[in-house]
């Protein structure tokens, strides 16, 4: 059951300069690194962060960072160290849809199952919290 309550208070995820750096940093804290697609003006996408991932990351529950789908602009290290876009790597990890919520190791492999969408809001946080100890356990054994 999720403890975290409902605002309606805009709050914001950062975006990283290194998808490795900052996985490296999420493990160092036992912690996998949760990284949302996001798109401007997306309810859903506004409804995971303000409601889930940006308080859960600001009582330091999770470490949490997004992605924009359609940012060509600035510059990404993706998790082999190459140099690459947001958008670009959503594409790379064919995130078609916004919100997508995935979970990462150190070395960029995935520890949980995505969360694509928000199919049911009532029951988000309990798939999101589902996802993260799913994600810790598969972190805890490498």
């Amino acid at each position: 059951m999720s403890t975290l309550t409902m605002t309606n208070a805009p709050q914001s995820l950062p975006t990283p300069t290194s998808l490795r750096g900052a996985a490296v940093a999420a493990a160092a804290r036992g912690e996998p690194l949760v990284v949302m697609t996001t798109l401007k003006g997306c309810v859903y996408c506004e409804l995971v962060r303000n409601n889930y991932l940006a308080p859960m990351r600001r009582e330091g529950m999770l470490v949490a960072v997004q992605l924009d789908v359609l940012d060509r602009q600035t510059n990404l290290q993706g998790f082999a160290g190459e140099t690459t876009t947001p958008a670009d790597q959503a594409r790379t990890w064919k995130a078609r849809f916004t919100p997508t919520v995935m979970f990462f190791g150190p070395d960029g492999q995935e520890l949980a199952e995505r969360l694509v969408g928000v199919a049911v809001p009532d029951f988000y946080g309990e798939y999101l919290e589902a996802r993260l100890l799913e994600a810790r356990g598969k972190l805890k054994k490498r």
